[in-house]
């Protein structure tokens, strides 16, 4: 065989090797890419995102479109080509799999743990809202979860209210923790609870509940600290609303939805559009005062947002230097730290006086 021909077919025979390896072997990658954005004040999957009964409610034109991310699956495993494909592509992300997939937690607590930061974030967005409206939101102290093995186990359960601990009464989740650690490990200490389910039909039926338990615990040791006494719980709010407020988003979890949700909300509940009938699309998490926080993913979401049309981004803060280095043309990112600066942006946009806008600039 000619040497010409011979090294012509062991290059041939390396590239085809090379493009094997490519294709089956795999690495330690995970993909982000823009998700599907949703108009809160609209409607998915054939019904409204935001569902009011109780109060008054309002028709609201234009759009406030939550964002996501889509990731590939915690299974999946990409290969060198996918990986490399994914580092060129401009609006995708190529992260290490343990960014989104940390080794100490199992794919069921990771879809557990979005699950639950998704229900707070909806929790807090009501919040935020009627707090922006002045309207009155109660607060109780509840169980918020129970540690398998310990006192409270099968005696205290999650939702159920905390009236008094040793018939001294709490207004605060601290309060708990404080008088139970006035004990010593071994000691008796009582709680006075409405349970769970009673707590539910009551604030469903409008009335006071009609059923308090009296469960007396024995204190343990805590893990950490011999000395201290504890009953394996960990006490949180929750709160009452006047009127009855839904969300309906399926297969969506983390926290980054909480400032659209509540802007959603104000808008159906006051005359007008907060949008002028414009498209507006953000992100950020929220909490009860209203304050918006960091989310993931932003470069992402912002190419989502754009490519559905949107022409303001509400972006947090804390993102605003990612979110401006790689601004998808046409869309302004609109920089917010609290839910009463959105609420000032809007009325800007609506208006059509966005020259004053706080915008974001790449830091």
């Amino acid at each position: 065989m000619p040497r010409r021909t011979a090294t012509m077919l062991a290059s041939l025979l390396m590239l085809i090797a090379l493009l094997c390896a490519g294709v089956l072997i795999p690495v330690p990658y995970a993909e982000m890419s823009p998700g599907p954005t949703v108009n809160t004040l609209g409607e998915h999957g054939g019904e409204p995102v935001l569902q009011i009964s109780g109060h008054q409610t309002y028709p609201a034109e234009g759009h406030l479109n939550m964002t996501t991310v889509r990731v590939t699956g915690s299974q999946y495993r990409m290969n060198l080509f996918e990986a490399v494909y994914g580092w060129l592509a401009h609006d995708d992300l190529v992260v290490p799999h343990s960014t989104l997939y940390p080794d100490d937690k199992s794919p069921d607590e990771l879809n557990q743990e979005t699950a639950e930061e998704f229900s707070q974030s909806q929790e807090s967005a009501k919040v935020a809202a009627l707090k922006q409206l002045g309207i009155p939101v109660g607060t109780r102290v509840v169980v918020a979860s129970v540690v398998k093995g310990s006192p409270a186990e099968g005696r205290l359960h999650a939702g159920d209210v905390i009236k008094a601990v040793d018939g001294a009464g709490v207004t605060q989740p601290g309060d708990v923790a404080k008088l139970v650690t006035k004990h010593q490990p071994g000691q008796k200490v009582t709680f006075r609870v409405v349970p769970a389910k009673e707590a539910a039909a009551a604030e469903k039926e409008k009335r006071q509940p009609k059923v308090e338990d009296e469960v007396a615990l024995v204190t343990a040791k805590a893990p950490e600290d011999a000395q201290r006494a504890i009953v394996g719980i960990q006490a949180g709010t929750a709160h009452t609303f006047p009127f009855t407020i839904n969300i309906k988003l399926a297969d969506v979890g983390g926290p980054s939805a909480g400032l659209m949700f509540a802007l959603g909300i104000v808008d159906k509940l006051t005359p007008g559009d907060l949008t002028g009938g414009k498209f507006v699309a953000g992100t950020g998490t929220i909490d009860d005062n209203g304050k918006v926080g960091p989310i993931g993913g932003v470069e992402m979401k912002t190419v989502g947002a754009r490519s559905k049309g949107a022409r303001f981004f509400l972006t947090p803060k804390e993102n605003c230097a990612a979110a401006a280095k790689d601004r998808p043309s046409g869309l302004t990112l609109v920089k917010v730290e609290t839910i009463a600066d959105a609420m000032t942006s809007l009325q800007k946009i609506s208006k059509g006086d966005t020259a004053g806008l706080p915008q974001c600039a790449a830091g």
